[in-house]
């Protein structure tokens, strides 16, 4: 297939959509398809466009050899503090300097349009490319961008505004020839809009359980031996530090455990409220701040705790789908994960972790109490979780089924079985 990939963030970015995305469009180039790239700058989650590119100008760039994608960089403004409207402004900039270049890539027939919201704002771009081309169309929701921004409060959920972007949000949806998203809930969120031409199929994001996988307890660890955190428990949260992480929980957390010389808390990664948490951890002896890691040391730095945080605000469970969960269980550790009863990441969680109410500091630190007091739940939360993400998480079989959705939307009727037994000796 020829396969054009159209999406605000991608590689070489560590967290979020952008790893999932690049991750994708390698492996889907790696099978021997055809892929082509219309992105942005790397610039999540820090909110600055990386060292190593320009956010105001055009690239052309390949991640190297025949069988890689090619990537074609757009213009892209990041405001300083990403607010409503300047978010708005951040989502439009790139929409806007990516339709040339789309119009540019219909030309090259693509069988597939793909794009990834966020941003919706490029929809109408993608369906428009796909419609000039004579491409499938498919609309992957990795976050539920105008829900959040209204759930959340980043912009005001009553008047005008919002009736008209859900009305946009039904219409573009529909259109498509297909709709994924990453988890049940979500997928059954997007059929409850409205009807969508092609249907709505799971597309889950995956864990890598080779380059993830359990430490001996014995084992040595450099993140460890690096911060003198021999023989202590260990919490950790790492990733994306921004609104929808509800990371204001962690202060009362630290601040339970202030007499506990054998805990201590890692806080590692970026984002816009990462500032904000340093400074009311600045003088706290029990945590360390630490910066987004290489994904070199991700195996490493997971195994580094005994234990996980995932914390979020109320009312985004079941808007995204968090990524960093797929690494905590392949890492064979607990989780404590703040969630709502019901929700796609309660369920997930409540067999290999706790789950205590959203914004609940004192159900968060009574859960935390109760792994640090019991080494053998821990250990048998930590199996759980392992055994969740090898049967469910493994990056091959989720991309193989993918590309057997791919297949099956750009074939005609009577070529669907060739394809099945195509795709099956292939793998």
């Amino acid at each position: 297939m020829k396969i054009l990939v159209y999406g605000l963030n991608y590689a070489p970015e560590l967290t979020g959509v952008g790893k999932y995305t690049g991750e994708m469009a390698a492996w889907l180039a790696a099978r021997g398809h055809e892929v082509r790239v219309v992105t942005a700058p790397p610039y999540y989650p820090a909110w600055q466009v990386d060292e190593r590119y320009h956010g105001g100008r055009y690239r052309i760039e390949s991640d190297g050899g025949g069988s890689a994608p090619r990537v074609y960089r757009c213009p892209l403004w990041v405001p300083a503090e990403p607010r409503g409207v300047t978010r708005l402004l951040h989502l439009s900039s790139f929409a806007l300097s990516s339709i040339p270049v789309m119009a540019w890539q219909a030309l090259w027939k693509p069988d597939i349009v793909f794009t990834v919201e966020p941003t919706f704002f490029a929809a109408p771009v993608a369906l428009l490319s796909a419609a000039v081309s004579g491409a499938a169309s498919w609309l992957h929701v990795q976050d539920f961008e105008v829900d959040a921004a209204f759930d959340l409060k980043l912009l005001p959920a009553d008047g005008p505004m919002h009736a008209i972007a859900k009305g946009l949000e039904k219409f573009f949806t529909g259109c498509f020839s297909r709709v994924s998203s990453i988890s049940h809930k979500m997928v059954a969120r997007i059929a409850d809009k409205g009807h969508v031409r092609g249907g709505v199929v799971l597309f889950p994001n995956w864990g890598d359980i080779e380059l993830v996988k359990p430490a001996p307890a014995e084992a040595a660890n450099s993140f460890r031996e690096e911060l003198g955190l021999g023989g202590k428990i260990v919490f950790l949260y790492s990733g994306n530090m921004g609104a929808k992480q509800g990371l204001d929980v962690l202060t009362p957390l630290v601040e339970s455990f202030k007499d506990s010389p054998q805990v201590h808390f890692l806080f590692c990664g970026d984002g816009a409220y990462r500032h904000q948490l340093e400074k009311q951890v600045r003088h706290r002896p029990n945590v360390t701040m630490l910066p987004l890691q290489p994904n070199d040391r991700l195996n490493e730095l997971l195994n580094a705790a005994d234990i996980h945080l995932l914390p979020q605000r109320r009312g985004a469970a079941d808007l995204v789908m968090p990524s960093k969960l797929n690494g905590i269980l392949a890492s064979g550790r607990p989780v404590i994960a703040t969630a709502d009863e019901g929700t796609q990441v309660a369920s997930v969680v409540a067999g290999c972790g706790l789950v205590v109410p959203t914004e609940d500091p004192e159900a968060l630190c009574a859960a935390a109490v109760r792994l640090v007091e019991s080494a053998d739940l821990r250990a048998s939360l930590g199996l759980a979780a392992r055994e969740y993400a090898v049967k469910y998480l493994s990056k091959e079989r989720v991309l193989r089924r993918f590309e057997l959705d791919m297949l099956a939307l750009v074939t005609p009727p009577e070529k669907t079985e060739e394809v099945h037994l195509a795709s099956s000796y292939r793998s």
